[in-house]
C-alpha cells in the first residue's frame, strides 16, 4: 500500500535541504513509558513466514495535575519489514466498557490463539494472524487487563465516553510517536462498545489522521421507540430460521434476513408508525405475518402489541423445549431452570463456540500450571513475553462498567457515534469504513447497524460491510474467521493486486 505522501513529506524532506545537516531537535516521543517487554518471535500468518518482536509498553498517562493517573498497557506485534513507513498498523480494542482486547487478541487476530478453558486452556499459533500484511496493537483500556488507575479515585477520569476516547487516543498518538510511525497507514478496529469509542475518537483527535476504521458488531443509536423493534426483527427471522421454527429448506441464513428486512420495510415499520390507529383486524393480520417470520404464536405477538423485547423473543422461541436462547449468540441456548447467574454470564451467548476442536490434536505453543498462573493468558505474558505486571489481568472488569459515567442522560443520552464517522468522512475523503455484523447477534442487531450508517449519511462508496452467520463475535467459527480475515486483508490493503 503507498502510504500518504502529506505523512511521507515531514520524514523526507530534511534530505533535500542542507537545513538538515544542522543538530536536529530531540525527537518528540509521546507520553512515558513504565514496565515493558521485547522479545522475538516466529510464525506463519495466512500462509506467509513471518518474523516479529512483541512489545509490551506501559504507557504512563497523566492527570489534570501533570502527575501519572492511569497505566495504559497495549501488547504490540511488528514484523521484520524493509519498508516500515508503507506498513500498516492496526491499533485494536474490545467493548464493554470493562472489556479487555482478549476476545480479538486470543480469538481473532493474534498471533496465538487460546482453545479450552479454565485449567484446560492451551495456546496454538494462529494461523489467521494478521500479522503478514500490518503491524498490530492491542490495548487494554484502563480498568481492563494489566491497565489500571493509580488510584480508583483518579480511575473515574478515565471512565466516561469522553474521557476514555481521549486518553485511548493519546495512547496511539504517542505509540506511533515512540516507533516513529507517523507516516504509515494507520487503522483502528473497535468491536461492540469499542465502536463507540472509536467514533468518539474521531472526535477527540481527527490529528490522527486515520486511513481506515473497523466496527465489529456496531452500537447503533438507534436503542428507544419503535424503531427498536424494527431493526432486531431481521435478527429474530434468521434466529428462528437457524432453530427450525420456521422453514429452513432452500433458503440460507442471509435469505430469511434480506426478506425480512424487506418485510419491516414494507409491512411492519409503516404498521408500527400507525400506532393506535392500526385496525384490530390489520393487527391481528399483522401478527400472523410475523408469526410466519419468527416462530412465535400470533396471539403471543399481538398481546404484545405487535412490539418484541429481546427477552420476549429469547425466552418463548424454544420454550417447548424448556431452553431459551443467547443474546450476544441466538445460536446459543440454555435451560430456562438453570441455576441463576449474574448478567452478563446468564447469557448463553457469552462463551458460545460452535466449532468442536480437539486440543489433543493441537501442536500446542504452550499450556499453563494453576499453581503458577491463574490463565492461560497471565501464562502467555508472564512466561512467553516477559512481563512482569503488578496486577492480574481482567479479561472483563464489571465493577469498571457498573462505573461508567454516561453523563446526564445516560447510556440512551450516547447516541450520534454513528454521525461521527460520517463527519470525520466528510472532513477526509479518504477516509473508509469496515462494518462486520453477525446475523445472530440480538444484542447489536445487523440492520440496525445498516440502519443506522445509512441513516448518519455514510458514503456507500467508501463502506465495505461484510456479514457472517455469526454472533456478537464474527470471528467465532473456523470458516468465518477464515471469511473475515480476507474481508479484512482487503480493506487493509485498498491496492494490492
Amino acid at each position: 500500500m503507498i502510504p500518504n505522501p502529506t505523512r511521507l513529506l515531514a520524514a523526507t524532506a530534511c534530505l533535500a535541504l542542507a537545513a538538515c545537516a544542522q543538530p536536529a531537535e530531540p525527537r518528540d516521543t509521546g507520553l512515558p513509558t513504565g514496565a515493558s517487554a521485547v522479545s522475538e518471535h516466529a510464525g506463519v500468518f495466512n500462509g506467509v513466514p513471518v518474523t516479529y518482536t512483541a512489545l509490551v509498553e506501559t504507557t504512563l498517562l497523566p492527570g489534570e495535575d501533570g502527575e501519572t493517573a492511569g497505566r495504559m498497557v497495549t501488547t504490540t506485534y511488528l514484523a521484520e519489514s524493509a519498508h516500515p513507513a508503507h506498513r500498516p498498523v492496526l491499533f485494536l480494542f474490545n467493548g464493554g466498557p470493562g472489556a479487555s482486547t482478549t476476545p480479538l487478541h486470543f480469538g481473532a487476530f493474534g498471533p496465538q490463539r487460546r482453545f479450552g478453558e479454565g485449567e484446560t486452556a492451551v495456546l496454538a499459533p494462529n494461523p489467521d494472524s494478521l500479522l503478514d500484511v500490518a503491524d498490530l496493537v492491542f490495548i487494554d483500556p484502563v480498568g481492563t487487563g494489566y491497565s489500571t488507575p493509580v488510584t480508583e479515585e483518579e480511575g473515574a477520569q478515565f471512565w466516561s465516553p469522553d474521557g476514555d476516547a481521549a486518553s485511548v487516543a493519546r495512547v496511539i498518538e504517542s505509540w506511533l510517536k515512540r516507533h516513529d510511525r507517523e507516516a504509515s497507514p494507520r487503522y483502528v478496529l473497535g468491536q461492540s462498545y469499542g465502536t463507540v469509542r472509536a467514533g468518539a475518537i474521531t472526535r477527540a483527535a481527527p490529528d490522527l489522521d486515520l486511513d481506515g476504521i473497523l466496527l465489529f458488531a456496531l452500537v447503533s443509536d438507534m436503542r428507544g421507540g419503535d424503531v427498536s423493534y424494527a431493526v432486531r426483527f431481521p435478527t429474530m427471522a434468521a434466529t428462528a430460521w437457524y432453530h427450525g421454527r420456521i422453514p429452513q429448506e432452500g433458503r440460507t441464513a442471509e435469505d430469511v434476513f434480506e426478506q425480512a428486512v424487506e418485510f419491516v420495510e414494507t409491512r411492519y415499520w409503516p404498521a408500527l408508525e400507525e400506532g393506535e390507529a392500526l385496525a384490530e383486524a390489520d393487527k391481528q393480520a399483522l401478527a400472523e405475518e410475523m408469526s410466519a417470520w419468527i416462530g412465535l404464536p400470533a396471539d403471543y405477538i399481538a398481546e404484545l402489541d405487535l412490539r418484541l423485547s429481546n427477552r420476549d423473543f429469547m425466552l418463548h422461541l424454544l420454550e417447548d423445549e424448556g431452553v431459551r436462547t443467547g443474546q450476544l449468540d441466538t445460536r446459543a441456548t440454555r435451560s430456562l431452570d438453570a441455576p441463576a447467574q449474574r448478567p452478563p454470564y446468564d447469557d448463553p451467548g457469552l462463551s458460545y463456540h460452535p466449532d468442536s476442536v480437539d486440543t489433543a490434536g493441537l501442536e500446542t505453543s504452550q499450556g499453563f500450571d494453576p499453581a503458577e498462573h491463574a490463565s492461560i493468558v497471565e501464562a502467555y505474558f508472564q512466561d512467553w513475553l516477559g512481563f512482569e505486571p503488578e496486577t492480574p489481568y481482567r479479561a472483563l472488569n464489571l465493577d469498571v462498567n457498573r462505573a461508567w459515567d454516561w453523563g446526564p442522560d445516560g447510556f440512551t443520552g450516547f447516541g450520534g457515534t454513528n454521525s461521527y464517522y460520517a463527519e470525520a468522512m466528510a472532513a477526509d475523503p479518504d477516509l473508509r469504513l469496515f462494518w462486520a455484523a453477525g446475523y445472530y447477534d440480538l444484542s447489536t442487531p445487523a440492520y440496525a447497524g445498516r440502519y443506522g450508517l445509512e441513516q448518519a449519511g455514510v458514503p456507500a462508496d467508501r463502506l465495505t460491510a461484510a456479514y457472517f452467520p455469526a454472533g456478537h463475535s464474527v470471528f467465532v467459527g473456523e470458516a468465518n474467521r477464515a471469511l473475515l480475515g480476507t474481508a479484512v486483508r482487503d480493506f487493509l490493503l485498498p491496492d494490492a493486486d
